[in-house]
């Protein structure tokens, strides 16, 4: 048995190897001291990045590919060199810098004519070592032709989930080193295969589901997290698991028939398995975070107090922690009129947001404004907002933003920053 799966695994490798070329294909300038370096492949790629001091580079590794000619292009400040080269099936990409720079973690287009990955470099003289934004990937579940659940006065879960995850966009978009990516902007269906395949494109560091479900039983409230599993950790796990297959049917027709392009996530699952452990791993730690935020909610019940595993293919990414919300049960009256209101949608948004920092306080990433463990966020104020909103919203005090930002009664202005302590 053992013989058999390598010989599998060799041949996973092999198929996907095969016409993955790396070749570079531009560097330019995009204006605002950015540059961009765009590199080309046949097909979307596992890519491990990272930024390196003393001497200041950046590092992609573009996993089951291959370099027909070995990359060394000399450039402008603040580049001294792009370069590639291959060792077995990973090819590594390396910016070698005069200094340290604000750079965007790689992102992959696909094309017509093949597969782009991006990096994007800005010239920074008020930082000291290389640093990126944490990605947040939220998904706001359902959308277009899928309406999710629905509850008997016609409040739609694709509606809530897309105000929601709008919340948590928000308070991300204005956080400082946080940069929130939504899988649906709008009332447009998106497949669930799609939906991890998009994370994957724009290197999102963690994913987060969110739904609002219903049930034959009114009775039935309150909010869970879950994280994946082949073997569901609960009947309610099991019977949404079900439902997902039974109200996506063209999940079962796609596996086994992706695009020439696409990232088959089931057969990296056997070549990467130590990834894919640790991913889960860190899944489950960032649903704890997130619960535990949710439990602390005056307004929100909780129906499972525990983080559930169920067999959602949406959270299926070999390597990104990923979790699926559901904030509540809008077949339930009192559910269904807290999801209903912004402020309780508010409060959802709330714990993710305030789950997501806790869990990057415990695994922080290199390169970003976590991996120094700051004490507090900077939070960038926006037209229209009020600072009791703002406390709401970081589940803080207005004295306590007035005090640690020697406001003392004076007035508040777009464009303003303030230190939050959470």
């Amino acid at each position: 048995m053992k013989i058999i799966n390598k010989l599998l695994m060799g041949l996973l490798l092999i198929s996907s190897i095969e016409g993955n070329e790396l070749v570079l294909k531009e560097i330019k300038d995009v204006g605002d001291n950015s540059i961009r370096i765009t590199f080309k492949l046949d097909k979307v790629s596992y890519l491990n990045s990272y930024a390196l001091n003393n001497p200041s580079r950046i590092v992609i590794e573009v996993n089951q590919s291959e370099l027909e000619n070995i990359i060394d292009e000399p450039y402008n400040y603040p580049i001294k060199k792009v370069r590639a080269s291959s060792k077995g099936d990973v090819s590594t990409i390396v910016v070698d810098l005069y200094e340290s720079v604000y750079w965007k973690k790689p992102w992959q287009v696909q094309t017509k004519d093949g597969v782009l990955v991006n990096l994007e470099i800005k010239k920074d003289r008020n930082i000291k070592q290389n640093i990126r934004d944490i990605i947040v990937a939220i998904d706001a579940g359902h959308g277009g032709k899928d309406p999710g659940a629905v509850s008997k006065n016609n409040l739609l879960e694709k509606d809530i989930t897309l105000l929601i995850a709008r919340e948590l966009e928000r308070t991300l978009r204005d956080t400082k080193g946080y940069r929130p990516v939504m899988i649906r902007k709008d009332d447009s269906f998106i497949d669930l295969n799609d939906r991890y395949q998009d994370a994957r494109k724009v290197g999102a560091d963690i994913f987060v589901s969110i739904h609002a479900d219903a049930f034959r039983l009114a009775s039935v409230k309150g909010a869970s997290v879950f994280i994946w599993s082949e073997e569901a950790s609960s009947i309610t796990a099991k019977n949404l698991s079900k439902k997902e297959l039974k109200n996506n049917p063209s999940i079962k027709s796609k596996i086994g028939k992706l695009d020439v392009d696409d990232f088959d996530e089931d057969a990296a699952r056997t070549l990467y398995q130590l990834v894919y452990e640790a991913k889960i791993k860190n899944s489950k730690i960032l649903g704890d975070k997130v619960l535990e935020q949710l439990k602390r909610d005056p307004f929100t019940k909780i129906h499972k107090k525990q983080v559930e595993y169920a067999d959602f293919r949406v959270l299926k990414s070999i390597d990104i922690p990923s979790i699926l919300v559901e904030s509540g049960f809008i077949s339930n009256p009192d559910d269904a009129r807290r999801l209903k209101g912004k402020a309780g949608r508010r409060m959802i948004s709330r714990s993710i947001f305030l789950g997501i920092h806790n869990y990057f306080k415990e695994k922080p990433k290199p390169n970003t404004f976590m991996e120094s463990m700051p004490d507090h966020v900077i939070y960038e104020i926006q037209k229209g907002d009020v600072l009791s909103e703002i406390a709401i919203r970081f589940g803080v005090t207005v004295e306590d933003i007035s005090n640690n930002n020697n406001l003392k009664n004076k007035p508040i202005y777009p464009g303003q920053l303030l230190k939050i302590y959470i």
